[in-house]
């Protein structure tokens, strides 16, 4: 009887496919089947769309003595989640006759409620940049995905809120020679470009927190380099607190991570009308597998790695977590990705984040407290440490302790210390510094952590008096090559906050001390 294609499109792991929805209406027995490999949410727009049609005041498909194939394309790749309602709800009506419309250069999106209503999709920002890459001109989708879509200059993004919203819209190119307020009113209007806006809104600042004077420094080190950290000692004692506020000092996304981040968070469905414009914070519960936290799955998936990319990824009770968790970091804090390879498939992930790590010294959490009674048998504080391996605890570049505070000091309305402004300042001026040395010297890099070991003495130059220091310590702690590195990455760090091109005896020595803490813990 007719044939109709539309084109939608669908997230494929961190990217976006385009998917043509192609319609055939034949005589025959009543049926209404979709293939091109969908899932379940894929195979159920038959009754979502069915409805909605139905109640948008046309004739279903399951009301017609006829044949109804849609066929979702190409057919080898897997089609998953309700995105494509729209698409196959307009291929019909436009098959059938309903409605007429010249689909070339449109991408419609969207799932459809039963009344007709269009409800937000995930994976926006990727799809509409790959509309643009691949030629469209114009996007139809929910009007909760608008403000994600308008990032994206050169196509025209139009909200809806309803399916007879995007009919009107197509019937009024149609409408000729008729009163153009008429046809106006029936078009949908543009979504305005979005304006990315940058707020540093924290309810946490680190001058709310009392004493720990050397966690702070240690913490601001981590900011300004881009450094994994680690905060050990008692319980109580503040360290998830100093974690959380550490979000407060890190300085805002570039316009380029800012589409990179938002459009992660997209696909995995963590945007809620907003683009992320400020490093992300990622705070896993213990008790979360190895395959959430560095993803996976039989169709491979993001984990938490990936939605703290460019950001934080907090583990609390770092121990605690399942040895396979902690294991599978390796990978991702020295190459900052995560390679995940399944039966189905192989992708991969960026996981390019600061790891802080809270940990006490034992179950209990009083192990080598004065004034504590620890109440762990030896054995219970031996596994406890042998948790985290050394490759592990190597990956950490700063440790520092997190020691009780007294009493005193607790109870009063008086600021401690500078307030997270402040110190956001200088860590902005220290990653300033770093990015303006990596481009003069050709490098691709963001941040000293990052520095790989072909490019490391081409960035830390220490003078020879600093080096043969470093080498005299290297030799009696006996640490391996890897924390020499790092020891020239945080001094290089150092430097950069103190507005210093020449890394100082100064910088080396405090390189050193948060670099042997780890030596205690094990």
């Amino acid at each position: 009887m007719a044939f109709a294609k539309t084109f939608s499109a669908q997230p494929i792991l961190l990217k976006a496919g385009i998917v043509d929805v192609e319609v055939d209406i034949s005589n025959g027995l009543n049926a209404f089947t979709v293939v091109g490999l969908p899932d379940k949410a894929v195979e159920e727009s038959r009754d979502r769309v069915g409805a909605a049609i139905k109640n948008s005041g046309f004739t279903s498909p399951k009301q017609q003595n006829q044949k109804t194939v849609v066929a979702l394309a190409p057919a080898d790749i897997k089609k998953e989640g309700p995105i494509f309602d729209l698409a196959i709800a307009l291929s019909y009506l436009l098959a059938s006759g309903d409605i007429k419309f010249d689909p070339i250069g449109k991408l419609f999106l969207g799932e459809l409620s039963l009344d007709g209503e269009l409800r937000p999709v995930a994976g926006t920002l990727a799809v509409v940049a790959e509309a643009k890459r691949k030629g469209f001109k114009e996007i139809f989708l929910p009007s909760l995905n608008a403000i994600e879509g308008a990032v994206i200059d050169g196509i025209t993004i139009y909200p809806a809120k309803t399916l007879n919203e995007v009919i009107s819209h197509l019937r009024s190119e149609n409408k000729r020679g008729k009163k153009d307020e008429e046809v106006k009113a029936q078009r949908l209007e543009p979504q305005p470009k979005t304006e990315i806006e940058i707020s540093f809104e924290h309810t946490l600042d680190f001058s709310d927190i009392k004493g720990q004077k050397g966690t702070k420094r240690a913490l601001e080190v981590a900011a300004a380099g881009g450094h994994n950290i680690a905060l050990w000692g008692p319980a109580g004692t503040g360290k998830t607190l100093l974690a959380k506020a550490f979000a407060g000092i890190l300085p805002p996304l570039s316009l380029e991570e800012i589409l990179e981040v938002t459009s992660i968070h997209s696909i995995a469905g963590a945007v809620k009308g907003k683009l992320v414009t400020m490093p992300p914070w990622r705070n896993p519960h213990h008790t979360a597998s190895y395959v959430s936290i560095v993803g996976g799955g039989a169709i491979p998936k993001p984990g938490e790695a990936t939605l703290a990319h460019r950001g934080v990824l907090f583990l609390d009770e770092f121990p605690e977590f399942d040895r396979r968790v902690i294991d599978t970091l390796r990978e991702p804090l020295e190459e900052r990705i995560v390679r995940v390879s399944r039966a189905k498939g192989s992708a991969e992930f960026p996981a390019n984040f600061i790891l802080v790590a809270a940990l006490n010294p034992c179950p209990c959490g009083n192990w080598g407290v004065k004034g504590r009674v620890c109440t762990c048998a030896p054995i219970e504080i031996e596994r406890y440490k042998r948790k985290l391996s050394g490759p592990i605890i190597d990956r950490i570049d700063l440790w520092t302790e997190v020691s009780v505070i007294e009493h005193k000091t607790l109870g009063t309305e008086v600021k401690d210390g500078e307030e997270s402004s402040t110190i956001r300042e200088r860590v902005q001026k220290a990653r300033k510094k770093q990015k303006e040395r990596f481009h003069k010297l050709g490098l691709k890099y963001k941040t000293n952590s990052e520095l790989g070991a072909k490019d490391i003495n081409k960035v830390v130059m220490l003078p020879p008096k600093i080096k043969a220091e470093l080498d005299r310590n290297a030799e009696k702690l006996n640490i391996s090559a890897r924390s020499y590195h790092k020891i020239m990455k945080i001094a290089r760090t150092l430097a950069d906050l103190d507005n210093n091109e020449e890394i100082s005896a100064k910088n080396l020595n405090e390189a050193l001390q948060f670099r042997g803490k780890k030596l205690e813990y094990k």
